[in-house]
């Protein structure tokens, strides 16, 4: 900024030792492995933690993961001696659908907040019951005795896991979506998985006869590319009106066909 400028810039990168910066654990890690760090990466927790300085803040928050740079901005706003040290609030970070990784759209292991309730319902319901109880802790409005007690119940065989799971996919869904349309997506569920019904809000398409099944999937986003298409087939997860397929050079002439993917995507084409 035109406030710090280049010698402000100077001042800021004195303020903190090669050394220190290194105890962030990424930084070690890669240091260990031989891999290189850029002085750019150096700057990134600097300047975050100028912040804290040019605001006066009193309070920054933010995950586990940014605990070395929320640090930061106590540690500069004692070294420009502003009178004030932030407080620091931390959350846990929010595992995704593979309970492994933190929530990331690059990783594709999330739920958009703006998906439609089907989908945000029935991607809630596919993860593992292990994760679900720690979505309860970090996304449900229950108090944790109340999950506490429901896990119980859960243990004890009083209550089964899978309907556990559909409270908490309910409560996600109406919170983004409301009350009536979190009761369809479960209706709708439940009748497409449970009942084996079509989903009722299938996307419609039009290609040209004759398709590439390969080419149809990408085309109409249940794959995303013609190389996952083909891996979608090699996995046993394509149905055509309801029938695995397993022929990847399987072309499609005149007709209406129900495409599906997996358990959740699926799409009516006419071919013509």
């Amino acid at each position: 900024s035109n406030e710090l400028g280049a010698a402000g810039m100077i001042e800021l990168t004195s303020t903190f030792s090669v050394a220190r910066m290194l105890e962030r654990d990424d930084f070690e890690k890669r240091i260990k492995a031989g891999n290189p760090i850029s002085i750019s990466e150096f700057m990134y927790p600097l300047l975050q933690g100028y912040d804290s300085v040019a605001m006066k803040c009193d309070i920054e928050m933010g995950g586990t993961d940014q605990k070395f740079n929320l640090l930061m901005g106590r540690t500069l706003q004692r070294t420009y001696n502003i009178g004030k040290e932030q407080a620091v609030i931390m959350m846990p970070l929010l595992e995704g659908l593979d309970g492994v990784n933190k929530m990331s759209k690059s990783l594709g292991n999330y739920i958009g907040v703006t998906e439609n309730a089907n989908d945000m319902f029935a991607k809630t319901l596919s993860i593992s019951d292990e994760l679900m109880w720690r979505w309860y802790e970090l996304l449900s409005t229950k108090t944790l005795g109340e999950i506490e007690e429901l896990m119980n119940d859960v243990n004890s065989g009083k209550y089964h896991p899978k309907k556990a799971k559909e409270d908490l996919a309910y409560e996600i869904t109406a919170r983004y979506h409301g009350e009536e349309a979190a009761k369809a997506a479960m209706a709708e569920f439940n009748s497409v998985h449970s009942q084996n019904q079509l989903p009722t809000d299938m996307k419609e398409f039009s290609l040209k006869a004759p398709i590439w099944i390969v080419e149809a999937l990408s085309q109409c986003g249940l794959s995303e590319s013609n190389s996952q298409a083909r891996r979608d087939i090699k996995a046993n997860a394509v149905s055509i009106n309801q029938e695995k397929i397993s022929d990847e050079q399987l072309k499609l002439g005149a007709g209406e066909y129900i495409l599906q993917v997996g358990k959740r995507k699926f799409a009516k084409i006419k071919v013509e």
